[in-house]
């Protein structure tokens, strides 16, 4: 008899996959839960875009206001940024509580009082500009909310509140309209 025919010798192997499956999934809960225990908020403007999608459901794309940059905003003038790069936006809390980006670099940076980093990467590169990506840029809504939260989008800027956890995982904590209710994020 072989070791693979033998059921008692494969008993313990089974066991041995199933607990790290387990054990995955609540690691990835757990994460999720941590990065909005334990993170720091930061609060960023965005437009909506882009509705609905017939296999995911009601989600809403967002733009956020920190998604393309300045060239001037960059960090490392020995090394262009170029596309596909990660890079780390270092933020500060501007009028209204909005978070904007300080600089943009190619390793992270250390945070003054008040400041947060972003992981993000490069996904284009202009002459005066870069766009960015972090994400964070697919919001899903209950279903039948995402056409109107985009109308409310291009009347006025949507705040979305973003937690950032001390190990660079970050996630959306709630989307608000301005001057309306609060809608929590689903993830």
């Amino acid at each position: 008899m072989t070791w693979a025919a033998d059921p008692v010798r494969r008993r313990p192997l089974l066991r041995l996959l199933v607990a790290a499956q387990v054990l995955y999934v609540l690691g990835v809960a757990a994460a999720g839960y941590a990065t909005a225990a334990l993170g720091q908020d930061i609060i960023l403007t965005t437009t909506p875009i882009d509705p609905r999608d017939l296999l995911y459901g009601d989600f809403v794309r967002l733009r956020y206001n920190i998604s393309e940059a300045p060239l001037r905003l960059w960090h490392d003038p020995a090394h262009p940024p170029r596309r596909r790069q990660a890079v780390f936006v270092l933020l500060a809390p501007g009028p209204d509580s909005v978070s904007a980006p300080v600089g943009v670099y190619a390793s992270a940076p250390k945070p003054g009082p008040n400041q947060a980093v972003l992981r993000g990467w490069v996904t284009n590169v202009y002459r005066t500009s870069f766009v960015l990506r972090f994400n964070l840029e697919r919001y899903y809504v209950p279903e039948g909310s995402g056409l109107r939260l985009e109308r409310a989008g291009r009347l006025h800027p949507l705040r979305v509140r973003v937690s950032i956890a001390p190990w660079g995982q970050a996630r959306i904590a709630k989307v608000e309209e301005v001057g309306r209710g609060k809608l929590r994020a689903k993830q």
